[in-house]
């Protein structure tokens, strides 16, 4: 995990593992806040990029303790995953861990089962949307 950044190889294409982590974040409740096609808006500007997609997603149960404990981790929710493609045509889904943002942020053990929680949920869209059955 440099960074913080949580990255999981998908088994499928850009446009497919998005599509599957939409669906499953979708199926467990949580909004999906925005879908930025990052390629789309090169492409409108005249300049090329590989598969890029931005999702924005949550919900009040998970994010309002973190926030609760420290209001600027705002900046780092809603939460949001990206789906790219790399220059060798793997397809990768990255996200911020919330342990990271945790940490960045100061937060103490009264919030750990929530982002211990928020770690599970993560995981489970990653596998669902990435690896294949």
């Amino acid at each position: 995990m440099a960074d913080g950044l949580t990255t999981v190889q998908s088994g499928y294409g850009a446009k497919e593992t998005m599509d599957r982590l939409e669906a499953a974040i979708k199926a467990k409740g949580l909004t999906v806040f925005a879908r930025v096609d990052h390629a789309a808006g090169a492409g409108e500007a005249g300049l090329q990029l590989r598969p890029t997609e931005l999702l924005i997603f949550g919900n009040a149960r998970g994010g309002t303790p973190l926030m609760q404990a420290n209001q600027v981790v705002g900046i780092d929710l809603p939460l949001k995953a990206l789906v790219y493609q790399d220059a060798a045509g793997k397809v990768w889904l990255a996200y911020n861990n919330p342990d990271w943002i945790a940490r960045r942020h100061g937060l103490g053990a009264d919030v750990s089962a929530t982002v211990q929680a928020l770690t599970k949920a993560l995981d489970a869209f990653a596998t669902a949307a990435a690896k294949p059955n």
